[in-house]
């Protein structure tokens, strides 16, 4: 029988900041997967000897937006250090980070779970250079059957020394839910603060997870693994819970983990061992000596603290209270900035409409055309002036819902206005009594079978015959008059005992 186990995990955070030029030198910024390999290489971050590294301004800006908005303490004065490693994508040999004098500390951010809001604290934020790019050409080997080997590694310098940071927190997950949340918050945030792209499939955010459990209870600590550079949502609460299931198994059988960094191999869906866990002093971090101390005047630090922009968490809470939205709606809705400003756009421009219609319609019909042709909001054709105006049709009975979500498809595709398609179309909602009590006698009329049925007992037939009617008026009936004309009349018919 297995023991129960809890699982502690933190996580490592590296997201790419969206400047124009890298951390140490004038390179420029570049698409990795566009770009012609090794076009945005100086002898600065080729590692060239003799030259000497610059601290970007910009970068050092937008860590410390994040640090921030993550409530963290900042560093009056922070040290660049060497960490010595070898990367055989970073030429000069070790990479330019920060380590025991970083940029922030103590920080926090809230995250939404199944069980509600929870507190993850944050270790530390601090700046760094990423590495290049390594691309492995691969030759079948010498006749063995399944036999691939590397004939050769190209390297792509472009993306080495582009402004990284790192944002460390404290082992309080417990969950590969608790760890998608706060993935999926800090993502948010970064975007909200404009200083990431949030495109994870071209590595502008990776993830990794350290990973360890105990026996329920405890409070000492187990060994922890680490996975490394996990670039989807999906992929990191995968990898989390497989790394969980596998450590448990292990002490399960009586054996130990090892201090490990592993790799996740998604289409197995399995973790698998890379290297021995390196731990500190395996680095030999000392101070970077071509950079002097990172000193931030407060002015600017406050400055920067003043432009920050509504944070997700609180406006997921504003709209809980302002709009009157569900939690899942307002995480929805919150969840992008864009999405967020759009919803806000619609509701102001229709004060008539409920929030929380308009909240269904953005997150069901326009999502769902949005989903189908891959666009994202800002591309969107239907612009949120444009959307209200169709739902206060809706809400107002100049057409019905399905006619509703028949003109917005059109609407997504041909640009046009709301009324103009529901004029060209002649899909103005019937409301006169006297032509739907029109349709519902002539329905009856020609299906004296369902009729006969539905006298019988059979109610249920009563919802066909709803449609009949809806199809006769080519679904340009009013539903509310069309059910309460057609309850008038069957009800008529058992009173005459027909």
């Amino acid at each position: 029988m297995s023991n129960i186990y809890e699982p502690v995990i933190g996580l490592e955070v590296h997201a790419e900041l969206a400047t124009r030029s890298k951390m140490f030198c004038a390179c420029p910024v570049v698409d990795t997967t566009q770009a012609e390999p090794n076009s945005a290489v100086c002898p600065v971050c080729a590692g060239m000897p003799g030259v000497l590294p610059v601290v970007n301004q910009k970068a050092v800006e937008f860590a410390l937006r994040v640090a921030l908005a993550l409530a963290c303490e900042i560093a009056p004065s922070s040290l660049f250090a060497r960490k010595n490693y070898f990367y055989p994508d970073l030429p000069k040999g070790y990479q330019i980070s920060q380590y025991e004098n970083p940029l922030a500390v103590n920080g926090r951010l809230t995250i939404l779970t199944s069980q509600g809001e929870k507190v993850v604290r944050i270790r530390r934020v601090h700046l760094e250079e990423d590495t290049g790019k390594l691309t492995h050409i691969a030759e079948s080997g010498n006749g063995s059957i399944n036999e691939i080997r590397p004939a050769h590694t190209l390297i792509d310098l472009n993306r080495a020394g582009v402004p990284l940071l790192e944002i460390v927190s404290e082992p309080d997950m417990h969950s590969a839910e608790e760890v998608g949340a706060y993935a999926r918050a800090l993502h948010s945030l970064l975007r909200y603060l404009k200083v990431n792209s949030g495109d994870m499939q071209k590595g502008a955010m990776r993830i990794e997870p350290n990973i360890s459990i105990r026996p329920a209870g405890s409070q000492t600590f187990g060994t922890r693994c680490e996975i490394k550079n996990l670039n989807t949502f999906r992929g990191l609460e995968r990898a989390v819970d497989f790394e969980i299931r596998r450590q448990s198994a292990l002490l399960d059988e009586g054996k130990v983990v090892e201090q490990e960094t592993r790799g996740w191999i998604d289409d197995q869906g399995i973790t698998v061992t890379q290297r021995s866990k390196e731990e500190a002093h395996d680095y030999r971090y000392f101070p970077e000596p071509d950079l002097p101390p990172l000193v931030l005047d407060r002015a600017w630090v406050e400055e920067i603290l003043a432009s920050l922009p509504e944070l997700p968490i609180s406006r997921l809470h504003r709209f809980q209270e302002q709009y009157k939205l569900s939690a899942y709606d307002a995480e929805v809705l919150t969840a992008e900035q864009e999405t967020a400003d759009y919803y806000e756009a619609a509701v102001a421009a229709a004060p008539q409409v409920a929030p929380k219609v308009i909240a269904n319609w953005i997150c069901g019909e326009l999502f769902s055309l949005l989903n189908q042709t891959g666009m994202t909001l800002a591309e969107c054709p239907v612009t949120p002036r444009a959307l209200a105006a169709l739902i206060f049709l809706v809400t107002s009975g100049e057409i019905n819902l399905g006619t509703g979500k028949v003109v917005l498809a059109e609407m997504f595709h041909s640009g046009q206005s709301a009324e103009a398609i529901i004029a060209s179309r002649g899909l103005r909602q019937i409301s006169d009594s006297s032509a739907i009590a029109g349709m519902v006698q002539q329905v009856l009329k020609n299906n004296p079978e369902q009729v006969q049925s539905y006298l019988a007992g059979k109610t249920g037939i009563a919802q066909w015959l709803f449609g009949q009617v809806m199809k006769a008026a080519k679904g340009q009936a009013n539903p509310q008059v069309v059910r309460q004309e057609l309850e008038k009349q069957l009800n008529a018919m058992i009173n005459n005992g027909y």
